[in-house]
């Protein structure tokens, strides 16, 4: 995959920069306030009389800073695209009767049944785990009508293609009263992508450094220091909110999903 361009630093202002203050060595260039935008030198920072401003030295850019100790800060991202291999969703039962007990018979029969189906279709037993419970008092304009059970089931899967059958099954074993709340999916292991992603943060910090030291006239040095951070990958989640009778095609998409990692690197300069 192809680095994403960074920040280039255009040079008719360092000519504009170098003719104010002449030729003088990169401490002393960064002690004047030099100041560099994103795409370009910003100016040279001038006090009162057109001296030099008396703030501390700083180089900056959209992304990194360059600092009158000698070094220079920058943070580069990667980002590589996985497919994910595991679906989650959250499924449930709800029964309605005239009475808590009858309400809570009828769902836990029901429940029971949806779980047994569900492993039929590949979920294993301890995929399943139940995430809410609750009985209801049905009413209208005051008067008690019945009680509604509410269980509902976090479940998650290995293998995409067989998702789909699997809640098929379930919702025509359980009929009206079976809900789905929402389909997630994830990649099982990041390794292999993290360390793509990793390498062209890396690179993308390097870029940046690169370019604004050289914005400095100086150049690269070693690294100082690394500090990795790992962006969460946002699962695509389809939320239903609605009870379905029937599930006589249910098609899932996985797609594509990005792996991201964010790195701050700390060089050191060299005159």
């Amino acid at each position: 995959m192809g680095e994403e361009p960074s920040d280039a630093v255009e040079g008719p202002v360092q000519e504009r920069a170098a003719r104010s203050w002449g030729r003088v060595p990169v401490p002393a260039a960064l002690a004047a306030g030099l100041v560099v935008a994103g795409v370009g030198f910003a100016g040279v920072a001038i006090g009162k009389g057109g001296t030099p401003a008396s703030q501390p030295a700083i180089l900056t850019s959209a992304r990194g800073v360059v600092s009158a100790n000698g070094t220079i800060t920058v943070t580069g991202s990667g980002t590589v695209q996985g497919t994910p291999d595991t679906v989650s969703f959250q499924i449930g039962v709800q029964s309605t009767e005239t009475t808590a007990t009858g309400a809570l018979a009828d769902n836990n029969s029901r429940v029971a049944a949806l779980e047994t189906t569900l492993m039929k279709h590949g979920v294993l037993k301890k995929d399943m785990q139940t995430s809410g419970l609750n009985i209801n008092e049905n009413t209208y304009k005051g008067v008690l009508t019945g009680f509604s059970v509410d269980d509902e089931l976090n479940v998650s899967m290995q293998g995409i293609a067989n998702a789909g059958g699997a809640i098929e099954a379930g919702a025509l074993q359980v009929g009206n009263g079976i809900q789905l709340y929402g389909i997630s999916f994830s990649i099982s292991n990041q390794s292999g992508l993290l360390a793509a992603a990793r390498s062209r943060a890396m690179r993308n910090a390097r870029t940046e450094a690169g370019q604004l030291a050289a914005g400095a006239g100086a150049s690269l040095g070693g690294i100082v220091r690394v500090t990795d951070q790992q962006n969460p990958s946002p699962g695509f989640y389809a939320n239903q909110g609605v009870a379905m009778a029937s599930a006589a095609s249910l098609p899932l998409q996985a797609g594509r999903q990005p792996v991201s990692v964010q790195v701050t690197v700390v060089y050191s300069l060299k005159g």
